[in-house]
């Protein structure tokens, strides 16, 4: 068992909540993508120094979040509820799998898939549209089959490595069903919740969680969600090139990643 800090420092503790804030800030502002950063941001910047403390941490951090803006999103009537308990049950077991198996990975090598993961996300932000559907989707035999495939494979990636995966899971439930976007986000929260404390708890049970740490990021990912959902509407008409400039953000930290672990993974460093 890896020990943790159980007293993080003062410094630490600042960039958790930092780290939190920008996290949250993305995720209002351009509805996805921010929380494939929480893994870089706990590593390269708040100093945690194992990759899987930083996964089963971030996975914490991301399941709490989610948890909180899928309320927002119950509220507004936009989460198709048995249509995400059958994608969330499926993926429940892919996450499972697939965070065993990451604890397994050796963890530089984990960085560095996670980089390519980052530079996937970044093409898939670029290429995200809305291609409209009906508000009346019900589960049905047409597509339970659907959403129990995506969900199992949305399920095994997040845990693996320990992200929320709504760019795996938004998409996913839009071909498997049909439903809009708008539907397709708040339902996602169901799997991304489920995923994450999944993944949470199998890293947790193995002593791969700070939860101090955790605690902080949530803190921070609440206070910078409310600033980027305030600032999300004023900046709507540029919302595209938002995207388009946290896409490049997300690629470049990858290239930086890949240039710190793939050495260290081929015993190169």
């Amino acid at each position: 068992m890896i020990p943790l800090s159980l007293a993080p420092t003062l410094l630490q503790g600042a960039l958790g909540v930092a780290s939190g804030s920008l996290v949250g800030f993305v995720l209002g502002l351009v509805g996805g993508g921010g929380s494939i950063l929480a893994v870089p941001l706990l590593i390269y910047l708040v100093g945690v120094e194992s990759p899987h403390v930083a996964i089963g941490t971030a996975a914490v951090a991301v399941a709490a979040s989610a948890a909180i803006n899928l309320v927002a999103h119950a509220r507004g009537g936009t989460v198709k509820w048995r249509c995400a308990a059958v994608f969330a049950g499926s993926g429940v077991a892919g996450a499972y799998l697939g965070s065993t198996i990451g604890k397994m990975v050796d963890g530089q090598a984990l960085l560095a898939a996670f980089a390519v993961l980052m530079l996937v996300v970044a093409g898939l932000m670029l290429r995200r549209k809305d291609k409209g559907g009906g508000a009346e989707v019900r589960l049905g035999r047409e597509n339970a089959g659907k959403l129990v495939g995506f969900g199992l494979a949305a399920g095994v990636l997040s845990g693996f490595f320990g992200i929320g995966g709504g760019f795996l899971i938004v998409p996913g439930l839009a071909m498997a069903t049909g439903m809009p976007l708008i539907y397709a986000v708040g339902s996602s929260l169901v799997a991304v919740t489920a995923f994450g404390l999944t993944t949470a708890a199998n890293y947790a049970a193995s002593g791969l969680v700070d939860w101090t740490i955790a605690g902080l990021f949530v803190a921070g990912a609440l206070l910078g969600g409310m600033l980027g959902a305030r600032s999300a509407k004023r900046l709507s008409a540029t919302k595209g090139a938002l995207e388009r400039v946290f896409a490049a953000l997300i690629a470049a930290v990858a290239v930086f990643m890949l240039a710190r672990s793939l050495p260290a993974a081929f015993g190169l460093a």
